[in-house]
Order: C-alpha cells, then sequence, then structure tokens
C-alpha cells in the first residue's frame, strides 16, 4: 500500500509538473526576444537600404540630368552663332561654329549612350523602385511589430494563466513584457528629401 501511494504521489507530482507551464513559459519568452530580433532586423535594413537606393536615384538623376543638361547647353551655343555665308570667310567665327557643333555632337553621343543604354530614361522609374523599396521595408517593419505583439500577448497570457502563473511566481519570477507601441511623432508620415 505504502507503494502503490508513493507511486500514486509520483505520478501526480509528475503529472502536475508536466503541466505547470514551465517549459511553456520559457518558449514564449523566447519566442517574444525572437521577434523582437526580427523588428531590429526590418529597422537595420531600413537604415541600411535607404540611404544607398536615395544615394542611387540621386545618382542616376544627376547623370541623366547632366546629360540632358549638355545637350541643351550645346544646342543653345550652337543656336547662338548666327549662320551666314559670312561665317565661312572668318575663320574665328569659322572656329566658333564647329567647336558648337563639336560640343553637340558630343552631348548627342553621350546622349545616345544613355539611350542605347537604357531605353528609356531611368529617373522617373528609379523613384518609382525607390518607392516601391520605401513602402516593402515599412511593411516589413509593420509585419515583424505586429508579430513582435502576438508572442508578447502569448507570452504574457501564459505567465498570467492558472497553472502557469504559480510556476512562474514560484520559480521562474518573470515579468511581462511590453508590447511595441507607436511613438506619439510616428502619427505623422515621414518625409523623403531628394536634396
Amino acid at each position: 500500500m505504502k507503494k502503490l501511494s508513493l507511486l500514486l504521489i509520483t505520478l501526480l507530482a509528475a503529472m502536475t509538473f508536466s503541466s505547470c507551464g514551465y517549459n511553456e513559459m520559457q518558449a514564449n519568452e523566447e519566442e517574444v526576444f525572437a521577434a523582437w530580433g526580427d523588428v531590429e532586423a526590418a529597422y537595420q535594413r531600413r537604415m541600411d537600404l535607404i540611404p544607398n537606393l536615395v544615394e542611387t536615384v540621386k545618382g542616376v538623376a544627376k547623370f541623366e540630368k547632366e546629360t540632358l543638361q549638355g545637350v541643351i547647353d550645346a544646342r543653345s551655343r550652337v543656336g547662338s552663332i548666327q549662320m551666314s555665308k559670312e561665317i565661312l570667310n572668318d575663320p574665328a567665327s569659322f572656329q566658333k561654329f564647329q567647336n558648337a557643333q563639336g560640343e553637340l555632337s558630343s552631348a548627342l553621343s553621350r546622349l545616345m549612350v544613355v539611350v542605347e543604354k537604357y531605353p528609356e530614361l531611368k529617373a522617373n522609374q528609379n523613384f518609382t523602385d525607390l518607392m516601391h523599396q520605401l513602402e516593402g521595408t515599412e511593411n516589413r517593419i509593420n509585419v515583424a511589430r505586429v508579430r513582435y505583439n502576438q508572442a508578447v500577448q502569448k507570452f504574457n497570457t501564459s505567465i498570467r494563466v492558472f497553472p502557469n502563473n504559480i510556476t512562474n511566481n514560484i520559480f521562474l519570477k518573470l515579468e511581462r513584457k511590453e508590447p511595441f507601441k507607436a511613438e506619439e511623432k510616428a502619427k505623422e508620415a515621414p518625409k523623403v528629401n531628394f536634396q
């Protein structure tokens, strides 16, 4: 009888400890830490990606702007020289005309290289791509925040429900985790400045 009582007590203790939630609470806390790591990774992605994208777009836009401005300026110089038969008799005017035409040809050649490489000028596409990347990054951050908050809710619930709360109060003493809360200034959309 004594052995049977000892066996029943052992089984009851084993069942009690197996359902005490100790491992569940530990696993839930680790899930919170992993979810927060995802939030931090999304923030880091934004910190790494956005400045590089902006600089790339600025660089391409500057190159395209400089190329187009070169054509415009060269065309303007060619247009400022009065073409007449007399230009053929004035070597200085003729040389000035030839130089202007050469600058225009050179600018048009650079433009043609750009057009051949990029059938359409890419600045608009790059700005569109930047906007998509910004949107995608912000969506990733939001998804990571939501998953973090779900993990926090699961963890906080697991340390407060019976019998887990008893195990937590006696053995673990785990504290509630704070869910992600937006800052007050987060109500305003971030501004992207290309200057």
